[in-house]
């Protein structure tokens, strides 16, 4: 691999090791402090909804402003944010500052994906987009493998505040690597039409794009109608994993952090075979949607940890393939020069499931009602796979193979 690929793959592994860390740590240490599954579902709806809600304003952003400034920009924002979270929280000692940096640093994480996701097609020009996409969720999942790892040794030593630090120091690396590649890489970014614009458009009107794209282009409205259904899942997964292996099953802090890095372990195996082997990109979201859903069945069914972990690996694993799916499918369909406006806006409609399944684990699931939840969840992503279907049934026959959420 070459150097520039290398140093860009690295800063991609880096700053998710670190917003792996906070993403581990803020469940954890909320259930640690209050022993409620109720609040660490309600901190977990803090944390993610602020970097959902802030996708179509960043999406925009990248398509008029450079990306590869944003993604910089981003990275040492997050290490400030984490620093100023330190100093108040060794300060006072709450840990609500925790919770208040993940949020902060969620919608700055969302700003580096989105650049990311606009640089990647220019990075890469003349590469097959699923093995592209493939390569870049495995340097994702590298760190999802040794964030929660790295965070459950950290906190045997120190303190949540000091491992905190910790993620800081690891955004300046990822800047770093950024740099490198710059420096290293021949590639010539394509400048935003907004810098060129000779005249200022109204500030709407790239939302007013975004949802022309969504309402028009071919297939987009059944692909944001899957995502919800998995996010669904993957939120309500996500929302009370900590609180049913440290609480309802009766497992430590590092059977927990060794789930985590089991799930992310997965994801990288099925991401190895998607990026070296050609696998028909329809079959690849049918098994991806399926696969989450007897996953959902497995952790909702579960009497203990071994059937809750089948579940919860097969729920982490399938997600990444469904997201190569899913972003492939919109760079065939999604114009290049609307790639950020609209992508924000349909990533914001594929997640608003997530915090939302958080939610309704913080007003719903007591210390015995967790599992009845993930049951919902997982009844309503197959209700929404049944409607991607009927709208896609609902068109004329001929559109039917375009329309279809599974081409």
């Amino acid at each position: 691999m070459r150097t520039d690929h290398t140093a860009f793959y690295t800063s991609l592994f880096l700053s998710r090791l670190a917003d792996q860390m906070l993403l581990f740590l803020v469940p954890l240490v909320v259930f640690q402090v209050t022993q409620s599954t109720a609040w660490s579902g309600v901190a977990f709806f803090v944390e993610t909804l602020p970097r959902f809600l802030s996708f179509p304003i960043c999406g925009a952003l990248c398509d008029r402003i450079p990306p590869l400034r944003l993604l910089r920009i981003s990275q040492i924002a997050r290490a400030l944010a984490c620093v100023l979270g330190c100093m108040a929280s060794g300060l006072t000692g709450q840990v609500a500052w925790l919770v208040g940096v993940s949020a902060v640093c969620g919608v700055l994480t969302t700003q580096g994906l989105m650049a990311r996701e606009v640089m990647l097609p220019q990075v890469f020009r003349g590469w097959r987009t699923e093995s592209v996409l493939a390569h870049a969720q495995i340097a994702d999942q590298l760190g999802m493998v040794l964030g929660p790892l790295l965070a459950a040794l950290a906190l045997g030593w120190w303190s949540w505040v000091a491992v905190l630090g910790v993620t800081a120091g690891l955004f300046v690396a990822a800047d770093a690597a950024m740099k490198v590649w710059r420096w290293a890489s021949p590639v010539q970014l394509d400048e935003p039409a907004g810098i060129n614009a000779t005249q200022t458009r109204h500030w709407l009107q790239p939302y007013r794009t975004a949802l022309a794209h969504v309402l028009r282009l071919p297939g987009l409205k059944q692909l944001i109608v899957l995502a919800a259904g998995v996010n669904l899942v993957v939120g309500v997964t996500l929302a009370t994993s900590a609180a049913m292996v440290t609480g309802a099953l009766h497992q430590s802090s590092s059977d927990y952090a060794l789930l985590q890095t089991g799930g992310a372990i997965t994801t990288v195996v099925i991401l190895l075979v998607i990026a070296r082997l050609s696998m028909p990109l329809g079959g690849m979201g049918l098994v991806a949607y399926l696969g989450i859903l007897l996953g959902a069945v497995a952790t909702a069914v579960s009497g203990g940890p071994w059937t809750y972990a089948l579940g919860f690996l097969m729920v982490i694993g399938f997600d990444k393939m469904f997201s190569v799916y899913i972003r492939t499918r919109r760079l065939q369909v999604i114009p290049a020069t609307d790639l950020g406006k609209t992508t924000g806006l349909i990533v914001l409609l594929n997640n608003l499931t997530q915090p939302m399944a958080g939610l309704l684990v913080g007003l719903f699931a007591g210390p015995t009602h967790a599992q009845g939840v993930i049951w919902v969840m997982a009844a309503g992503m197959a209700l929404l796979g049944g409607l991607a279907l009927a709208i896609g049934r609902r068109c004329k026959p001929r559109d039917i193979l375009a329309l279809s959420p599974f081409p």
